[in-house]
């Protein structure tokens, strides 16, 4: 079963959800055959590097049913789908400014019938609507994000954490999280997934 790196860290999914999980593993890979939208050299690691690792942002925040989340720069879906899937009663909208990985991500969504998640090809400066929280993996340095998206935070918050931006990143992030650091936090996803790759990988949440 291809998706029991899943399974293994949160035990609770439903069968529905399992099944979910289970059909990215076909879809992504017919899919990158005709638009790359992970690396070729990646896509057996589909669900440690991708599913798994959009997931970091689950053991961070536990989204309340009737939270909205926006997905920006989600490439061909990530995190967006996995967080869709995990969270049913949220809704996702996923934004991106390349049209055909866009595309991946509305067909894959469709497929697995994920009907709380809204594709759509879209830069994110153009993006009006008010949301809970950003989610965003790697997608750009935090504070031309921040800058781009504190237009769209909504101004009541209904979770265990205020509003704002949740992100994922890698490597070392001093001089980035520099103009935050009294108010940025920073949680090392190696705390809940022990797979060696997660080492130096980090959820990022910043309150708007």
């Amino acid at each position: 079963m291809k998706a029991e790196i899943i399974e293994k860290y949160f035990p609770e999914l439903t069968e529905k959800q399992l099944g979910q999980y289970e059909m990215l593993d076909e879809l992504y890979r017919d899919w990158n055959a005709k638009i790359n939208v992970i690396s070729r050299k990646d896509i057996d690691n589909l669900y440690e590097h991708h599913v798994l690792h959009s997931l970091a942002i689950a053991r961070m925040l536990r989204f309340k049913p009737g939270t909205c989340i926006l997905d920006f720069g989600t490439g061909g879906g990530f995190p967006g789908i996995p967080l869709a899937i995990m969270f049913p009663e949220c809704h996702f909208k996923l934004i991106d400014g390349t049209g055909k990985k866009i595309r991946v991500a509305q067909e894959v969504a469709k497929a697995i019938g994920l009907e709380n998640c809204e594709p759509c090809h879209l830069r994110g400066e153009d993006e009006k609507g008010r949301y809970d929280f950003i989610v965003s993996r790697a997608v750009m340095p935090l504070p031309d994000l921040e800058r781009i998206v504190r237009k769209n935070i909504s101004k009541e918050s209904h979770n265990a954490l205020p509003n704002g931006i949740i992100c994922l990143k890698g490597g070392t992030l001093d001089t980035e999280l520099q103009p935050f650091r009294k108010i940025v936090e920073t949680e090392d996803i190696s705390q809940w997934f022990n797979e060696e790759w997660f080492k130096e990988k980090y959820v990022i949440y910043l309150p708007l």
